[in-house]
């Protein structure tokens, strides 16, 4: 069940490869995710020392948190994957253009997990394609409708 999703990831970049990792999150911000007040939009997975981490993603806390805690909305989060995942991500993270992106944010068997895609940039031309692929399938679908 998805939590978020970043649709502007897949305007943005070619997918190529999809990973799901976990989060190690705190008690407010789990609270929080699971009351709808994530957002991963702005969000982007810098790989430090190794260690894969999702920086700017936002989550508000709520106004119940507790009162000796001091949430910090956009803290960076340590993400959770297998070592050779992350050693397989390493190597295509070196090479020239790719870039680790969060996809949506969802729940398996009751833990919140981050699904992250291995992207590629698009240039302004692929974006301009895509969205004409879109309309033209839209088109398809109305003259279909039309028909029918």
């Amino acid at each position: 069940m998805s939590i978020v999703d970043n649709k502007k990831a897949f305007h943005d970049y070619f997918i190529e490869e999809r990973y799901e990792a976990g989060l190690v999150l705190e008690g407010w911000e789990v609270k929080a995710i699971r009351a709808g007040r994530a957002q991963i939009k702005e969000a982007y997975v810098v790989l430090k020392s190794a260690e894969p981490f999702v920086i700017g993603m936002h989550v508000s806390p709520l106004p119940t948190a507790s009162t000796h805690v001091r949430p910090d909305p956009t803290r960076s989060r340590k993400l959770l994957l297998n070592a050779e995942e992350i050693r397989r991500l390493i190597g295509k993270v070196e090479q020239r253009g790719y870039t680790l992106v969060p996809l949506d944010l969802h729940y398996t068997q009751g833990r919140v997990k981050l699904a992250i895609g291995l992207a590629k940039g698009k240039k302004q031309h692929d974006k301009r394609d895509a969205e004409k692929d879109r309309e033209w399938q839209r088109e398809q679908q109305r003259l279909l409708r039309r028909k029918a």
